[in-house]
């Protein structure tokens, strides 16, 4: 697909163009809505925004607002969502997406344009699918997580701007934890990946950044978290430091045993519409410095660590200008694509709007299915990279190495307060690097 303007015969399409937004916010919501709704306009299209996602749609009461150029023309620098979002999943049961399918045909819309993650775009192609030809969709990825596989590599919109924010914060941090000569354990968002906590503490050169990617087990203990920070720590004291800033991609609590999880006090596990745990409600930051102060504790050593938790601060950001002008782009092109010709049988109920070495591509929604399990697929920190072997490399953490040489072993033994070989029995798992 070219985003190129063709003949005026055949962009002025005519028709009723919907636009909504499902999903967490993240930066550059309402310059793809803005550039889309110009475009549209430009295209001869009625451009008409649905408010919070597809939460009325289900129902079949739609609010909507006409989104004229006068009125959209200057959002492309706001933050958050004009429309709202919502999280909720025409596709739970066959009678939502129906009623889903039902509601867009009475508002007349037979071009949509969904502005989502993974699920938002599950749930657009099984919306197009229901609708047999009825209605078109072109989906725009984003995520702060940057966990689509899209085209070239190329970043989810909202990634770079949230990066951006949330390196300035644990910068903050990092220096708040020199002056108070303390210890910060700051968990981001990042539900199954940890693009956004890697990307965080690399630039910022946090002591340690912990992602789910590191651990190939399908479940893991508390404890085997603990180990790695607490090794991280002593080594750090070994160094002659008591302070640092760990930062933690919340995903890793998607691999601890859910049963382990709902047992700690004031952890209540519960699952969102598309069957993911609600990993907002389970206060890890909070659960990893109270067991590792804990550990500290058990050897006569108080230890200052303070938790937070960052990720609403950086959703709703106003966007930087990589992703201003990324988003532009994209919602141009997602209005080109609907009003051309589809160059594939694949692309007839829509695909995924992306941009490839400054070109627009439309890919089949099938091509970012897993076959296995038919959702989204899911693009991992590739642990075997150079771009986490930098980061790694630059980390304050045990490694193997630690535990062989006696005499940083004998060090870490003296500051844990233990014997060496009992140190290296308990840390040798943590201090074990992904895939060796």
């Amino acid at each position: 697909m070219t985003m190129n303007r063709t003949a005026d015969s055949e962009r002025r399409g005519g028709g009723r163009l919907g636009i909504l937004v499902g999903g967490g916010p993240s930066p550059g919501i309402n310059s793809v809505i803005s550039a889309a709704a110009i475009e549209g306009a430009n295209s001869g299209l009625e451009v008409i925004g649905i408010h919070k996602g597809f939460h009325h749609l289900v129902s079949g009461n739609a609010e909507t607002q006409p989104l004229p150029i006068e009125d959209v023309s200057r959002i492309h620098t706001q933050g958050g969502s004009i429309l709202g979002t919502s999280r909720t999943n025409p596709t739970r049961t066959e009678e939502h997406l129906q009623t889903t399918v039902d509601t867009l045909a009475d508002l007349k819309i037979d071009r949509l344009i969904t502005i989502g993650g993974d699920d938002t775009a599950f749930s657009a192609y099984e919306v197009a699918k229901a609708g047999r030809g009825s209605i078109r969709v072109a989906h725009i990825p984003k995520t702060i997580d940057n966990d689509l596989p899209l085209p070239g590599n190329m970043p989810t919109f909202g990634f770079e701007t949230a990066r951006h924010l949330g390196t300035q914060l644990v910068l903050n941090l990092m220096e708040d934890a020199r002056t108070t000569n303390r210890w910060y354990y700051v968990v981001t968002m990042g539900r199954k990946t940890g693009h956004l906590a890697l990307g965080m503490g690399k630039a910022a050169g946090s002591t340690l950044t912990v992602i789910p990617e590191e651990f190939p087990e399908d479940t893991i203990r508390l404890d085997d978290l603990c180990d790695l920070l607490e090794g991280a720590m002593l080594k750090r004291k070994v160094m002659g430091r008591d302070d640092g800033v760990a930062v933690v991609a919340e995903g890793v609590a998607e691999k601890i045993d859910p049963e382990e999880l709902a047992q700690l006090p004031g952890v209540y596990v519960s699952y969102d519409p598309h069957g993911h745990i609600r990993l907002d409600q389970i206060p890890l930051a909070t659960i990893l410095s109270r067991r590792v102060r804990r550990r500290f504790a058990e050897r006569g050593e108080d230890v200052a660590i303070v938790d937070a938790t960052l990720g609403y601060e950086l959703r709703s950001a106003a966007p930087i200008p990589f992703d201003i002008d990324y988003t532009r782009t994209l919602g141009y092109g997602a209005v080109r694509f609907l009003l051309s010709a589809p160059e594939e049988d694949r692309l007839q109920l829509g695909g995924m709007v992306c941009l490839q070495d400054g070109r627009g591509k439309v890919v089949p929604f099938e091509d970012f299915r897993d076959s296995t399990t038919g959702r989204t697929q899911v693009r991992y920190v590739d642990v075997t990279s150079l771009h986490y072997k930098v980061a790694r490399d630059y980390m304050i953490r045990l490694e193997s190495d630690d535990l062989e040489r006696p005499d940083m072993l004998e060090s870490l033994a003296r500051v844990g307060r233990t014997t060496p070989e009992q140190f290296k029995s308990r840390f040798a798992s943590a201090a074990r690097r992904p895939g060796g």
